[in-house]
């Protein structure tokens, strides 16, 4: 009998609380303490401050499974193992363990405890390179384990090395890195030869995309630390982080390289074959039926984290998840579909992940809601869209591709329109704009990593401190009824985002500012401690209500006296980091105010 994905959850959690672990609740899907990216994309995500020194409240040995969303693979979802919402299996050492207990944990959860076939595993290695020696010892140590050479791949610094500035030469002064070691599985199954592989035989390798691999697991060594003269200095305490892909995993244990075909899928295909009348086995109708399942799967996750549809960030993506599903019905059945076909397919989502992140009767209804109005809405785009295309005279690639992002037509779409016309898109144009279009996209999203906790510059860690100041002086001066919604920092300015049952006004601006000023002035100093979480919530600390939070926390607290944070002015749930002192953040300007949805407020400061 094959493992569920129920059965792998327990599995995996009972196997590292064995080796002395302990879980790290997942984070939301827009992460409240990371704000270089959109989405937690990654499940070491959340353990970055903790991953560079900081002490975490639950130990050295940590794993978690967690929701990530990665907005650059939309356009890649449609074959067997791409999708955008997924799940990340993680475990890390925080200066305990490293390479031999690593590579033997793993290779044990793969082979004794979801028994997967060990003759089917191939694994990479790093290569080494100019400055840094090659990683001999996980090479023989998966010899030792049985994987024979044969199975093993040394590659360079494009695949087997990490740090959060990629190549070693790109690292500044300071920075960690180290190697790192992935574990492929083999379904056996080699569909075509690539001209550019870099293997003398010309054969597929784990490397390749021909969909024969798929890789399951990839534990990083961070083991080295770059030197003012360019060097690399081995850490006195190194870490491990481990990422393997849920779905893959899956699909490993069912060894199939469709993912789509796990029990994971199972629910929600059904439920889009029985609404569109399209069988999944159909080779003509996998493609749409994947994207469908995938981006409600997506978009079921992102409204209960609370994005709603916009041209915005968050709410855009949300946005074009929706209205490409929806083409995908049309391209099904013939029509964009009714809101209670995507409420039934919404329902099997949340029946598939039954309470592990959901709670049905509460989220379904907000869920539909939000989904029917925004299928409304491109209905009426698509009329606009249809009246537009009666104005074209000839089509080409960049009208082609106009009508895509203003009106959500897809390529087929507006090929099948024309067609009746006698005309025909030229898609090397289309793809053309298409390349341009995805590489600004990709500048835009690269520009998100420029500012934030993850590079800890001092003008970050000013604006988040003073997060923490906004978020008491609101209370001071708003009462009990305020909840944090989320925030974003850019080396520039601050935003920040609440609810209030009280009406926010221009005064009420004025007053918060004021405070804010005041205890900057006041020279508060910022300490922490590890707490119970019921010790945390019983001295006042404020949290993010969206998070949830382990049995042990860390709670920040500016002023006060030392070592009792029940005295100081604000308390907070947070991973940190932060500046020592008040007086390092400057005065505080709170310049613009909007009132963005009912009782919902953004303040943005510099």
């Amino acid at each position: 009998m094959k493992v569920t994905h129920q059965a792998l959850r327990s599995l995996f959690a009972d196997f590292w609380e064995s080796k002395g672990h302990k879980e790290v609740p997942p984070i939301p899907l827009v992460p409240q303490n990371d704000p270089t990216t959109l989405f937690t994309g990654s499940g070491m995500q959340p353990l970055v401050p903790y991953l560079l020194g900081e002490p975490h409240p639950l130990g050295e040995k940590l794993y978690n499974i967690q929701p990530c969303f990665r907005a650059q693979d939309i356009e890649e979802v449609g074959n067997n193992r791409h999708t955008t919402a997924f799940e990340m299996m993680g475990n890390w050492s925080l200066g305990t363990y490293f390479k031999k207990e690593q590579i033997t944990w793993f290779h044990t959860f793969l082979t004794r405890i979801i028994k997967l076939d060990p003759s089917k595993l191939h694994v990479t290695v790093f290569e080494g390179s100019r400055d840094i020696p090659k990683d001999e010892e996980s090479a023989k140590l998966w010899r030792s384990l049985g994987i024979p050479k044969e199975r093993i791949y040394f590659y360079g610094t494009e695949k087997n090395w990490w740090s959060r500035s990629g190549k070693p030469e790109g690292m500044p002064a300071g920075e960690p890195g180290g190697p790192d070691t992935e574990v492929f599985y083999d379904f056996g199954e080699e569909r075509k030869i690539h001209e550019n592989s870099s293997f003398k035989d010309k054969k597929c390798h784990p490397n390749c995309d021909c969909g024969r691999f798929i890789e399951i697991g990839n534990s990083v060594f961070m083991q080295y630390q770059k030197q003012k003269d360019g060097s690399f200095k081995e850490l006195p305490k190194k870490n491990v982080d481990f990422g393997g892909g849920f779905e893959r995993i899956l699909a490993a244990i069912y060894d199939d390289p469709d993912v789509f075909k796990s029990d994971l899928y199972e629910a929600i295909i059904a439920t889009i074959v029985d609404v569109s009348g399209k069988k999944y086995d159909e080779e003509s109708n996998k493609q749409a039926i994947r994207i469908i399942a995938d981006h409600l799967k997506a978009s079921v996750f992102l409204i209960v984290d609370g994005v709603t549809p916009s041209n915005k960030e968050q709410g855009y993506v949300l946005r074009r998840l929706l209205r490409r599903a929806a083409v995908k019905m049309r391209s099904l059945k013939g029509s964009l579909g009714k809101g209670e076909d995507f409420r039934r397919i919404s329902e099997s989502v949340l029946e598939t992940y039954g309470e592990v992140y959901f709670s049905k009767a509460k989220d379904l209804k907000i869920i539909a809601g939000v989904i029917e109005d925004e299928i409304t809405k491109f209905q009426k785009s698509l009329e606009r869209g249809l009246r537009e295309v009666q104005k074209v005279k000839d089509i080409n690639g960049k009208v082609a591709f106009d009508f895509y992002q203003t009106y959500g037509f897809p390529l087929e779409l507006t090929e099948e329109l024309f067609r009746e016309r006698g005309q025909s898109v030229n898609h090397e144009q289309f793809q053309k704009e298409f390349e341009n279009h995805k590489n600004l996209s990709r500048s835009a999203s690269a520009g998100k990593f420029k500012g934030g906790l993850a590079d800890h510059s001092d003008q970050v860690l000013k604006y988040h401190t003073a997060t923490h100041l906004m978020h008491q002086a609101l209370f001071d001066v708003l009462g009990e009824g305020v909840k944090q919604e989320g925030s974003n920092i850019t080396k520039d300015r601050f935003r920040f985002d609440f609810s209030s049952l009280k009406k926010f006004t221009k005064e009420d601006v004025q007053k918060t500012e004021d405070i804010i000023n005041k205890k900057v002035k006041e020279e508060l100093p910022m300490r922490f401690k590890i707490m119970t979480k019921d010790e945390a919530y019983e001295i006042g600390a404020r949290s993010f209500f969206r998070e949830k939070y382990p049995d042990k926390v860390k709670v920040y607290y500016l002023g006060g006296e030392d070592d009792k944070p029940e005295t100081a002015y604000s308390k907070e749930f947070c991973g940190g980091p932060h500046v020592k002192n008040t007086k390092e953040i400057g005065k505080i300007k709170i310049y613009k105010f909007e009132n963005i949805g009912s009782n919902l407020y953004r303040l943005y400061a510099k």
